[in-house]
């Protein structure tokens, strides 16, 4: 809380204006791990052992976090494995001959990254930290970086769907939230929201106790048996049209915690989920983004490029106005 009491000291501003107008604290933010170059780890052994959780893998082109091929679309059962039967043979060659081709392009899952930065600090020509508050997407493959093949072709209906689906909402929007075994980690990020610096009540976002009167579902937690039943007696008990926001790792794939006994590996087999946001934790400012997200209220592409460019700037004016008062207090001495 320190600096943004110094800063509201300084700048008379407690509130953050984001995202009406740009917050360099929030661009500023670590988010999960990112690739930084696929090819840069071609040949290179080990890199798959470097996450915790799995998150790192080599697959080819077109795989999916879990291995799987995701294109978007799912065949028929009888479609599906009349399919590879017939072409089993024919490309069981070629297929092994890709696979050999593209070894070592490295891919992360950032649904399964717990931000521990051991990758990052093994090797830092492959991989590095995103940053800002955009960590969020509509679906469970757009996590991966670099991004599958196929899964921008279906994000346009997706958003669209879940705009037409949240227009009634508008700008009253009530939020529950539940604690599917979280470590409470992701409860003080969200806790945070309603504090002076976040305020999202200015967004016409509110919390409620009872899921009657909620539209949005926050879970958090890494999917606990023993909160399956009460988590479902939740989602069904909200009127429709109601959306679910997976907050955190755990909730998005499990986190470390799993696979394990006593959890399902995040919370997506107990209800569906709208939106995935990584993060061990996410920021309030990710939490508001997921949310936005889901409303289909962020700003245009237009909008966004020229508050990142604000952002740019007002950093570049902070860091010159350090060296100078560095430069200043080294006369002086």
């Amino acid at each position: 809380m320190s600096p943004w009491v110094l800063r509201g000291l300084r700048n008379g501003v407690v509130t953050t204006r984001w995202p009406a107008r740009p917050d360099p604290y929030a661009s500023g933010w670590r988010g999960p791990a990112t690739v930084l170059d696929p090819a840069a780890g071609e040949g290179a052994d080990g890199l798959e052992g470097l996450c915790p959780t799995g998150a790192i893998s080599t697959q080819p082109d077109g795989a999916g976090p879990d291995g799987a091929e995701r294109d978007g679309t799912q065949p028929d059962g009888a479609e599906r494995d009349g399919a590879e039967r017939d072409g089993a043979e024919r490309d069981g060659a070629e297929r092994d001959g890709a696979e050999r081709a593209d070894r070592g392009r490295v891919r992360l899952d950032q649904g399964k990254c717990i931000l521990c930065g051991r990758c990052v600090g093994a090797r830092p020509d492959v991989f590095g930290w995103s940053t800002g508050p955009g960590a969020a997407a509509l679906t469970r493959g757009g996590l991966v970086v670099p991004e599958i093949p196929g899964t921008a072709e279906n994000l346009a209906a997706i958003r669209d769907g879940l705009r037409a689906r949240t227009a009634a909402l508008q700008r009253s929007v009530h939020l529950r939230h539940v604690d599917a075994g979280s470590d409470g980690a992701e409860e003080q990020e969200i806790y945070a929201l309603l504090g002076p610096v976040y305020d999202v009540h200015r967004l016409g976002i509110f919390f409620t106790a009872s899921p009657r009167h909620a539209d949005v579902l926050l879970v958090t937690g890494a999917g606990a048996r023993g909160m399956i039943a009460p988590l479902r007696r939740t989602f069904d008990g909200m009127p429709d049209p109601k959306i679910v926001i997976a907050v955190g790792t755990d909730a998005v794939s499990g986190g470390l915690v799993s696979p394990s006994y006593a959890t399902t590996g995040g919370v997506s087999d107990t209800v569906g989920v709208d939106v995935w946001l990584p993060g061990s934790p996410p920021s309030p400012f990710s939490i508001l983004h997921a949310l936005l997200l889901a409303l289909g209220r962020l700003p245009t592409v237009q909008q966004t490029a020229v508050q990142q460019t604000a952002v740019r700037q007002a950093a570049e004016r902070q860091t010159a106005e350090r060296r100078t008062q560095r430069r200043d207090q080294g006369e002086g001495q």
